[in-house]
């Protein structure tokens, strides 16, 4: 039984949480910028992408957030301000001052993020105007317009929200995202900003963000490729007037399900609005040896292009999951393992004894028509399981990277 509910709510549900997302011409017509700010100085947790060519706006944040405090976000899309060089890297911190200048605060406890096309500077004059006009827009009504504001290839907003109660407090967390390409977490293309009115210890709070953010969004994936802007940032401002949330808190476990449900929740729309997306695929790994293993092996089979060109193609090619296992390096003996397909349902096993078993190729066929389906791999090689989650790789995909930059 879940101790939270779902709320319809995002990213300013939580208490003193105001949010805006305008057009200011980045795009030539879809809203290009987004405005988060909190009414007071809140804990910051963030991680951030592992590539080595890393965006302006991540170096910026990385040194902002390093005291743990931030008190608004700015998020523009269109342009990723990537690969941008030392005038990229100005106009990141141009951006905080401006940003800073409008709501009065420090430009220390700014949050800055870009998503879009690399190697495009930011347009400057756009951006001064279009942040000055976002915070006069700033609204406690304004969490959608600001999770469209952040979208570029994604086909629907990404936003969620849930309530809880915690010391006899109502506390509430949202959050909103963009991804549908470049996605392979640790991490993507993908921006992903929580906020909640809880009073969270900061170093909790970043140790909860990195373990929740490898059981989740670093265990999807679309493409396979690593984006050079990711980011996940959590603002906790405390305005629910709970206890200090840590890990001696009696109700913690509260929190951490809730936290955890919002985070794996976003991470899986992110999925199932990969481009060109037709099939949500979820890959379930038990009875590994090791946490490791488990993870890499339902990620070598979610990255298979192979794999995920046959769910597109609705094709029951089993000899492709086995091969995506056996190049994962986990440890494993091969006649150990089963594999099955689920759909709706019904469940086939097609794996065991190292081949493939006498299944019914009719009834996998109509399995295979569903959108949602899952791949369970059971290694039978120790105790641990993990989960991850990833979708097919269609025509559509190649359309749209295919000029992604028109």
């Amino acid at each position: 039984m879940k101790n939270f509910k779902i709320i319809d709510g995002d990213i300013t549900s939580a208490k003193g949480f105001q949010a805006s997302g305008i057009h200011i011409g980045i795009k030539k017509q879809k809203k290009d910028i987004s405005l988060v700010y909190s009414n007071v100085l809140a804990d910051v947790a963030g991680i951030f992408t592992t590539n080595k060519v890393s965006a302006a706006p991540i170096q910026v944040t990385r040194e902002n957030i390093s005291d743990g405090k931030g008190q608004a976000i700015l998020i523009n899309s269109g342009v990723a301000n990537a690969c941008t060089g030392k005038k990229g890297y100005e106009d990141a911190i141009k951006t905080l001052e401006i940003t800073s200048e409008e709501l009065n605060i420090s430009k220390n406890d700014v949050i800055i993020a870009s998503t879009g096309v690399i190697g495009v500077p930011l347009p400057m004059e756009k951006m001064e105007l279009g942040i000055k006009k976002a915070a006069k827009a700033l609204s406690y009504d304004g969490g959608h317009d600001a999770a469209e504001a952040i979208m570029t290839t994604d086909t629907f907003p990404k936003k969620i929200a849930v309530s809880l109660e915690i010391d006899g407090k109502e506390i509430k967390i949202g959050g909103m995202a963009k991804g549908s390409g470049m996605i392979e977490p640790n991490m993507a293309t993908m921006l992903s900003f929580i906020t909640t009115d809880a009073k969270v210890d900061g170093k909790f709070l970043q140790k909860l963000l990195k373990h929740t953010a490898d059981k989740t969004y670093n265990m999807i994936t679309v493409d396979g490729d690593t984006s050079t802007n990711d980011m996940v940032c959590v603002m906790a401002n405390g305005m629910a007037g709970n206890n200090m949330i840590d890990e001696n808190h009696p109700e913690v476990e509260k929190f951490i399900d809730a936290f955890y449900f919002i985070n794996e929740h976003i991470a899986k729309l992110i999925v199932k609005d990969g481009e060109g997306a037709t099939k949500f695929i979820e890959v379930e790994v038990i009875n590994a040896k090791s946490q490791k293993d488990s993870r890499i092996v339902a990620k070598s089979i979610l990255n298979s292009n192979l794999v995920k060109t046959a769910f597109f193609g609705e094709d029951a090619n089993w000899g492709r999951i086995i091969c995506s296992i056996g190049y994962s390096d986990a440890d494993f003996i091969v006649d150990d393992i089963e594999v099955f397909i689920s759909g709706k349902d019904e469940t086939i096993k097609i794996i065991e004894n190292g081949g493939g078993t006498d299944f019914d190729y009719e009834l996998m066929d109509e399995i295979l028509k569903e959108k949602e389906l899952k791949i369970l791999v059971n290694l039978n090689a120790g105790s641990e399981n993990a989960k991850g989650w990833g979708c097919d790789l269609s025509y559509d995909y190649v359309k749209i990277n295919g000029s992604y930059r028109s």
